[in-house]
């Protein structure tokens, strides 16, 4: 992605979000970015699972902004929780656009060093961001991805379906049901009909939930035992 075709938006919230010209669409919701990530990926994703006493592993599909990473290594820290967090990202951004969201999404200088942190640590490369919260972002398209590992939770945060057709086939969702554990979950801001069908016929236990402010639903999918 050329960096010029990105700029920098105020949301309903007073945090900032991206414009891409080239999709005609916005990285987060426009009524608040940091309310929609709290709402779809805090409060109805990591809040609602448990790795029984071991670290809790994430994948999210869709690095953006970092946005979904600064959060949850906040919340790590806060309940002392240990994270390994996977992210996958095709066109990572550049310092020069990061650097304009850092202030919309931090509340003090202990949080902005930790924003910081995270975009500045290199790519395909493991890296300690604090004491419980381990992140390795990989540039790579989810339909490279490989892996034997086994995740608690899956942040799926690609552009919408109208936009990234390609991100939301029916082989993609069967992919996270294998990569997901028993009792895993699959939680996203997208509550369009032919996803959900997708999601189920990947074996998925659907859920909707009240979205985020502008937003009638989101999605959650279970990887039940049952299922």
């Amino acid at each position: 992605m050329q960096e010029d075709t990105v700029s920098i938006k105020s949301t309903g919230d007073g945090s900032h979000t991206l414009f891409n010209a080239k999709l005609n669409e916005h990285y987060h919701s426009v009524h608040g970015a940091k309310t929609e990530s709290i709402h779809v990926f805090i409060k109805n994703g990591l809040e609602l699972v448990h790795s029984e006493n071991k670290p809790l592993r994430i994948l999210e599909i869709g690095f953006g902004t970092g946005l979904n990473a600064f959060l949850t290594a906040r919340f790590a820290h806060e309940n002392q929780r240990h994270i390994e967090y996977i992210s996958l990202e095709t066109f990572p951004l550049g310092p020069e656009i990061t650097s304009g969201l850092a202030e919309s999404y931090t509340a003090n200088a202990d949080e902005l060093r930790l924003f910081n942190q995270i975009h500045e640590c290199p790519w395909d490369e493991i890296s300690k961001i604090h004491p419980y919260f381990e992140l390795y972002k990989k540039e790579k398209r989810i339909q490279d991805f490989n892996t034997e590992e086994k995740f608690n939770l899956i942040y799926f945060d690609a552009f919408a379906p109208d936009k990234q057709p390609e991100m939301w086939e029916p082989e993609i969702f069967a992919a996270c049901f294998d990569w997901l554990e028993t009792e895993g979950i699959l939680v996203t801001y997208c509550a369009k009909g032919q996803f959900k069908r997708n999601l189920k016929a990947a074996g998925f236990a659907v859920e909707a939930r009240p979205g985020p402010p502008g937003k009638r639903e989101m999605t959650i999918g279970r990887k039940l035992l049952s299922v």
